[in-house]
């Protein structure tokens, strides 16, 4: 699999120019970026939240930083959510191999302005060995409803 079925789908609904970067299998997106030779804070990585009451948040942010939860508090009662309880809204997908294209998967999504001001980005695939990459701007056509505001420490 080089990508998820969803992941691909959007990308050919926003019709966006992208290139897949092939990588010695992962498990996080640090290591990744570390095996792939790409700056940490050119790869997007995913972490998922729940409020306790089946809403989640995907929160976007560079793999070189940490998630900031008390930044993510100010706007409700989020808690990171256990990767066993995401199969169920990635299905199409290898665990822990979280694209961090919200819209995608019916999420509402929030990313870090450190992340928008590269150049280009690097992004799951839905699997720990691919990666897209793509310019910012083909990015945010991926994700026209997420905000951007401070996420991470």
């Amino acid at each position: 699999m080089r990508m998820a079925k969803k992941v691909q789908s959007s990308l050919n609904r926003a019709q966006c120019e992208y290139d897949i970067v092939t990588h010695p299998h992962s498990s996080s997106s640090l290591e990744t970026a570390r095996v792939s030779g790409i700056a940490a804070e050119r790869v997007a990585k995913s972490v998922i939240l729940d409020d306790r009451h089946g809403h989640y948040l995907m929160a976007v942010l560079p793999a070189s930083r940490h998630l900031d939860l008390s930044k993510v508090r100010s706007s409700g009662e989020w808690q990171i959510t256990r990767e066993s309880n995401l199969a169920h809204i990635f299905d199409d997908c290898e665990r822990g191999a979280v694209p961090p294209l919200g819209d995608s998967y019916g999420l509402d999504m929030v990313i870090d302005p450190l992340l928008t001001r590269q150049k280009d980005i690097y992004l799951e695939a839905g699997n720990h060995n691919n990666l897209l990459h793509m310019s910012m701007p083909e990015f945010l056509k991926m994700v026209p409803h997420a905000q951007v505001r401070e996420l991470s420490q």
